[in-house]
């Protein structure tokens, strides 16, 4: 999930402190912290462009944006990896991991990375399509596409975890046939709400998100919402730094980066996606990865969800390696992506040189 959660359920708030001054005076103060654009770090790679780039067509119609990329020296893959997004965000929260596995020979990857629905580069869907079943219909589309054949690896971060559970629960086939392994960081299982963000904010019977729902599809509200997002943003960035990462010391240029993601994401988006949250419970879908290898990382400082679903997902996959990263928040890969990549890549070197799957 997403710190956009607290921003959205915090929107109509904010608008009223902006009529009032005082939003306007809380974002100059903070300003101050923000500072001007910041220089990005040493270990910070450049964005790899794509060997290939088009786009694909889901059953019900929306326009999916996908890239792919061979690994650097021109060998040839022996496997396919699969990055799939989280809540708000787009492809390029997996920048390290791109670059990472571009880069590598033990295995050499090809990576095929898209966005969600109505997420970055790809088409706008229908509310009513706007569930984790529907994503889970359009990453097998992907795989069609993208990689209709091959040994296949799923990486899937917060909402694109859940996005291969669903996949898993509809398909259990693939998982036996062709997906060889699996990696879930920071996401959950179901439960959510129990730990992690307050219960409240997340059930369906929290007043604050059907009244936003229904001010996001009346266009003056949705762009006056949009606009005070825009009038606020260093209150945005802020809470995006405290939401999403867990060191106080984390380089602007990650916060940076995150806020862009968020920010590109229209408020109604936001809440066409925000109510499957509170209903997603695949438990039962995890059964269908016990032919698959399985990598679980959680963060002892993800503020969004806890590690105690990591937990509980390494508890139902039979061969599942549970990692805690110390220090880290929600965007863990982001956080901290040497410890995450060094753990990816023994997953991805495990399924290279496994036995061919039946």
């Amino acid at each position: 999930m997403r710190s956009a959660r607290w921003i959205t359920g915090g929107a109509l708030g904010t608008a009223v402190a902006i009529a009032s001054g005082a939003g306007r005076a809380y974002h100059n103060r903070i300003g101050t912290v923000r500072g001007s654009t910041p220089e990005l770090p040493d270990d910070m790679p450049a964005l790899l462009p794509p060997d290939r780039e088009y786009t694909i067509t889901a059953g019900d119609g929306v326009a999916l944006s996908v890239e792919e990329l061979d690994p650097v020296d021109g060998g040839a893959p022996e496997l396919t990896v699969i990055l799939v997004h989280g809540y708000t965000l787009d492809r390029r929260s997996w920048l390290y991991q791109r670059h990472e596995l571009a880069h590598s020979t033990a295995p050499r990857v090809r990576q095929a990375l898209y966005d969600l629905r109505s997420h970055g580069r790809s088409g706008r869907s229908p509310r009513n399509a706007c569930t984790i079943e529907q994503l889970g219909r359009d990453l097998y589309t992907v795989i069609r596409t993208a990689a209709p054949e091959g040994r296949l690896v799923l990486f899937g971060h917060s909402l694109g975890g859940m996005t291969i559970m669903a996949l898993a629960e509809e398909y259990p086939e693939l998982f036996a046939e062709r997906i060889c392994g699996v990696a879930f960081l920071n996401t959950s299982a179901g439960d959510i709400g129990r730990s992690g963000l307050p219960k409240p904010l997340l059930s369906r019977h929290n007043p604050v998100m059907p009244v936003a729902a229904v001010l996001s599809r009346w266009e003056p509200s949705a762009r006056a919402i949009d606009r005070g997002r825009e009038i606020c943003r260093n209150l945005t960035w802020v809470l995006t730094r405290k939401l999403s990462f867990g060191a106080e010391t984390v380089d602007p240029a990650l916060i940076e980066l995150m806020y862009m993601m968020i920010r590109a994401t229209p408020f109604e988006v936001m809440t066409d996606f925000l109510a499957v949250f509170g209903t997603h419970n695949r438990y039962a879908a995890l059964a269908g990865l016990q032919f698959a290898k399985a990598l679980v990382i959680g963060s002892d400082g993800d503020r969004l969800i806890q590690f105690s679903h990591s937990e509980a997902i390494a508890a139902l996959l039979p061969d599942a390696q549970l990692v805690q990263v110390q220090g880290s928040g929600h965007m863990t890969m982001l956080e901290q992506p040497k410890r995450v990549n060094d753990h990816l890549l023994g997953l991805l070197a495990h399924c290279a040189g496994g036995p061919p799957r039946r």
